[in-house]
């Protein structure tokens, strides 16, 4: 299989605004923005490529992509270049047009340079946004298997959902007969007309195959260059498109895979790890997700001591929650969070079903509920986030339709509404 994988190169598209994500993404990348407490949401698509020995990599990047390329340069350069083996990041450079990317189609067209200079004889397309773990060999086995031109990997969800992916039908020997992105009304699959077949965005190409659809899209005025716009369904009648199904192929069950495009995703993404047996174990060492780990101490919980008559209980812990290096939970209560690296809870704080991101400050008497923190904020003693709706909506927060609510980088407490 290693002789395999050295004929597959891997594009990671890292390009995309993330608006969905704001103001998480108001100075990062969707790719870059924190997950799970240690990692960056990219972590996910780089290591499942280590895992399944796919070492050549590159990552297609747009907009505000600071924060990601600092984060790629300290945690993805162990790889031997004198192996050929490589995480490269490519910006918009411009070579065919003085466009930025147009789409997901134009950003791999507009990189054709650099991907004739590998020789790879197929191209592995990945999302850098999405959260899941897969052994991408088997997806390619198929693909040898079966001689085509292109293979998607799938999965069944939810109708509602459906209308946010590209939804496709198949038939008995899974070839993709019809391929319609972002439907109004998605086509349910036979036999469960509850649910829909979803593309997941991750594509396998012959190599040759793909550069020369794309280079006819280029010349297509109407077109959005976009895979799954217009790449995809221009090919499902006249050439070989494979679905993969995304499922253990031990029970035929779907393997977790989580879209985290939206506040209230992102939320539910990060409440999955917590459970008492998460759907996403990231403690299975047979697959690890790299990342970059800072020379930080371990978490530290400190303060237990009784109540007076002027001071109530102290208590310093955490229950049902992932609590990261550099944090100190000093006398305050976490229960049911995700707390990133160096966050400090203070005395008397209480913080319940949130995420925190690095570096945050807590500050004594505090009370934080169903929240999304950004990393650097200082929560001033005695406020309250996601309690009062109309309190937080008055600060400027962004509140989701489920009731989350996100506190941005630098955010400002001078004035609290009485």
């Amino acid at each position: 299989m290693t002789e395999l994988t050295n004929k597959v190169l891997t594009l990671i598209m890292a390009g995309g605004k993330g608006s969905r994500l704001e103001p998480l993404t108001t100075e990062r990348a969707k790719p870059a923005v924190p997950f799970g407490g240690i990692y960056r949401i990219i972590d996910f698509a780089l290591s499942n490529c280590i895992n399944s020995n796919l070492r050549r990599m590159l990552i297609l990047t747009q907009y505000k992509s600071g924060s990601l390329d600092r984060h790629i340069n300290q945690s993805w350069r162990f790889l031997n270049r004198h192996l050929n083996e490589f995480v490269d990041i490519l910006p918009p450079q411009q070579r065919l047009s003085e466009d930025w990317y147009m789409g997901t189609a134009d950003a791999v067209y507009q990189n054709i340079y650099s991907i004739e200079q590998h020789s790879a004889e197929h191209i592995l397309i990945l999302s850098g946004d999405h959260i899941y773990t897969m052994d991408y060999r088997e997806m390619i086995r198929n693909h040898l298997e079966t001689n085509a031109d292109a293979t998607i990997g799938c999965l069944p969800v939810n109708l509602d959902e459906a209308r946010e992916f590209g939804v496709m039908s198949i038939n008995k020997h899974r070839r993709v007969t019809r391929f319609n992105e972002k439907p109004e009304s998605p086509e349910a699959m036979p036999g469960d007309p509850a649910r829909a077949l979803a593309s997941t965005g991750i594509y396998i190409f012959k190599t040759d195959f793909l550069l020369e659809q794309l280079c006819q899209d280029a010349t297509n005025s109407d077109s959005s260059r976009d895979f799954g716009k217009n790449i995809i369904p221009s090919i499902i009648n006249t050439h070989r498109v494979q679905a993969f199904p995304f499922e253990d192929s031990r029970t035929g069950k779907a393997i977790y895979w989580r879209d985290v495009g939206t506040l209230d995703a992102y939320f539910e993404a990060n409440m999955d790890l917590i459970a008492t047996t998460p759907s996403l174990d990231l403690y299975d060492q047979s697959w690890p997700i790299r990342t970059y780990f800072p020379p930080l101490p371990p978490p530290k919980f400190v303060f237990q001591t009784p109540a007076s008559e002027s001071e109530p209980q102290r208590m310093g812990h955490a229950l049902d929650s992932m609590v990261s290096s550099g944090c100190v939970v000093s006398g305050g209560r976490v229960n049911r969070c995700v707390l990133s690296r160096g966050v400090r809870v203070n005395s008397w704080a209480t913080v319940e079903e949130s995420i925190i991101l690095p570096d945050v400050k807590i500050g004594r008497y505090a009370k934080v509920r169903r929240a999304i923190i950004d990393r650097g904020v200082v929560i001033p003693e005695g406020a309250e986030i996601g309690i009062d709706r109309n309190a937080d909506e008055a600060r400027g927060f962004t509140v989701t339709e489920s009731g989350i609510v996100v506190v941005p980088q630098m955010a400002s407490f001078d004035h609290l509404p009485a």
